[in-house]
């Protein structure tokens, strides 16, 4: 614990498994999202979007994410994240596979942290359209430490449209 001092979080939220209690993805990220106010003040929430699975995942994912006021250090955040996770029945054996919620810490207001457990900012988050989408939605301003690039610019980037190499031609079907 950090004391008096408080942090603000970027956390990303993802499921793609149903809750007994909680029912689809969705409502699994709503009531995480509520959650999240045990660990400080939840002062942004984006909307819940639809995004494809990635990897050995299966099913459609619900990603959201929310900036979290907290006076717990990274660490200490990361293992109230994962005790969240637990609580909510995630159970961690494979990557990128199916699960009930998944938390991860995408920016800290203290810049870069590395441990032998974390990595802040989150070393894949720049490709992932599925986090940057909603973080852009509630801290577009909030710039990466490492490129110095604001979320919604990393966001424009990834979505950017382009063009299609020279000499290609676009595929017409059988």
């Amino acid at each position: 614990m950090r004391g008096y001092l408080s942090s603000s979080y970027l956390v990303a939220l993802g499921s793609n498994r149903r809750h007994h209690r909680y029912g689809a993805p969705a409502g699994v990220l709503a009531a995480a999202l509520e959650e999240l106010a045990a660990l400080g003040t939840v002062s942004a929430r984006s909307p819940v979007i639809a995004t494809a699975p990635i990897g050995a995942a299966q099913r459609r994912f619900a990603n959201a994410a929310a900036l979290v006021e907290s006076e717990l250090d990274p660490q200490a955040m990361l293992a109230a994240l994962q005790r969240m996770e637990r609580e909510f029945g995630r159970r961690r054996w494979r990557r990128w596979g199916d699960r009930v919620l998944d938390l991860d810490i995408v920016l800290w207001d203290g810049g870069v942290w590395h441990s032998s457990e974390l990595a802040i900012p989150h070393p894949e988050f720049r490709s992932r359209s599925f986090v940057l989408g909603p973080a852009s939605g509630i801290a577009r301003d909030w710039r990466d430490p490492v490129s110095g690039l604001s979320l919604a610019q990393l966001h424009a980037r990834l979505t950017k449209p382009r063009p299609m190499p020279s000499g290609a031609t676009r595929w017409k079907g059988p």
